[in-house]
């Protein structure tokens, strides 16, 4: 079950909600679970520029609200998977349409003047061969 960090304190449920993803890294781990349980180095690699004090201190976090799942392994070296509960995925569809905002609001924006300035752009249509479309 989730653990609220600050009970009673929040204004709206945006508040709450921020309150739990707010960090410059948990949304991006949940990003990177999204797809797949990983393990500690696999979410570092994922990430680059997270310090693995920081990264381990955001994980600590989510798993206490009930976002992350933590599996650690009986085994020999040991072996720990992160994974989203139930309510980590719920978190990431309810994410969807602010990433889908920043795809078209701030990342198209930022194509666009790529593409005004020359530069190719990921969808971009390109001749394989030269002269061809």
């Amino acid at each position: 079950m989730a653990v609220g960090r600050r009970p009673g304190a929040y204004i709206c449920g945006i508040d709450a909600a921020i309150d739990v993803v707010g960090g410059k890294w948990k949304v991006l781990v949940l990003w990177a679970l999204n797809e797949r349980p990983c393990r500690f180095g696999e979410l570092r690699r994922q990430l680059p520029g997270v310090t693995e004090k920081v990264l381990a201190a955001q994980l600590r976090e989510l798993e206490a609200d009930g976002i992350v799942h933590r599996e650690a392994y009986d085994e020999v070296p040991p072996r720990v998977e992160y994974s989203l509960t139930p309510l980590g995925t719920s978190l990431n569809a309810a994410l969807a349409p602010l990433g889908a905002w920043g795809r078209e609001n701030l990342l198209g924006a930022r194509a666009e003047r790529s593409a005004a300035a020359g530069e190719m752009r990921e969808h971009d249509d390109v001749a394989l061969v030269p002269g061809r479309p």
